[in-house]
């Protein structure tokens, strides 16, 4: 059977799960680290509830998703999560859906193992939203989403470190309120409303423009030149400008 004959009888296979986001719907991709607990609490040991040295790998991972081909107007990272809003007008690989959760998931594992200096991964998966509003809701929802973890971990590890057993800490945060878990961290000098906002709300990349003077060896004098650059924010805002701020990245 000659080629073209094979290559056309085998590629409806190879395409029949294909999914093509449509051009008038927005695209978010969500990424998560596989087995993280066990990478960050027993392989690394790194520091719990939060360690500086992991939010800046996941940073670092955010940066290069960013700056991989595709058209990424923001990006928003909480614990082992990333979130990443893309241009309207974004179009590689003809928006099919399996081509972004596979390029993603690969761009962001090989990303953070080499910063990390051993072997961790991601999954992906690409969230179609309709209008600018699902577009605030979604990221909304992953900041209040950071905002239970963080209390969450910051009550649960205050409890393991007092020699709490992992079951006596569960059961002492399960079903408790929002109140009840700030008045355990204040009752051992915690006040949850000052710790860094990094760790309750999550921290936003997008880029930016800023000036860079340069000199021009040809007219032997200095010149601002504009260039970019990918801004971390640390402290996000909330609520309703926290939506204006998403909805501008989208005008």
């Amino acid at each position: 059977m000659v080629f073209d004959e094979l290559d056309k009888k085998m590629r409806v296979y190879e395409q029949s799960l294909d999914q093509i986001i449509l051009p008038d719907i927005y695209m978010v991709a969500r990424l998560d680290g596989r087995g993280f607990t066990h990478l960050t609490k027993e392989l690394c040991k790194f520091e719990a509830p939060f360690d500086e040295r992991f939010r800046d790998l996941m940073i670092e991972t955010v940066k290069a998703l960013m700056d991989c081909g595709f058209k990424v107007i923001y990006g928003f990272t909480e614990s082992d999560e990333i979130s990443l809003l893309f241009s309207p007008n974004e179009d590689t690989f003809g928006r099919k859906v399996r081509k972004y959760n596979s390029t993603l998931a690969g761009e962001a594992s090989a990303a953070f193992s080499l910063a990390l200096g051993r072997v961790a991964t991601f999954d992906c998966r690409i969230i179609p939203l309709p209008n600018i509003e699902k577009v605030q809701d979604y990221f909304l929802w992953r900041q209040e989403d950071a905002h239970r973890n963080s209390l969450n971990a910051h009550c649960y590890w205050m409890l393991r470190k007092e020699g709490k057993t992992v079951c006596q800490a569960t059961n002492e945060l399960e079903g408790k309120s929002v109140s009840y878990k700030n008045e355990l961290l204040f009752s051992r000098g915690i006040n949850y409303n000052q710790l860094p906002s990094w760790q309750k709300r999550g921290i936003g990349l997008w880029k930016e423009q800023y000036e860079k003077q340069g000199y021009n060896p040809i007219s032997d004098t200095t010149e601002t030149a504009i260039r970019n650059r990918i801004k971390v924010e640390y402290e996000l805002p909330i609520g309703e400008q926290y939506a204006k701020l998403i909805s501008g990245f989208l005008s």
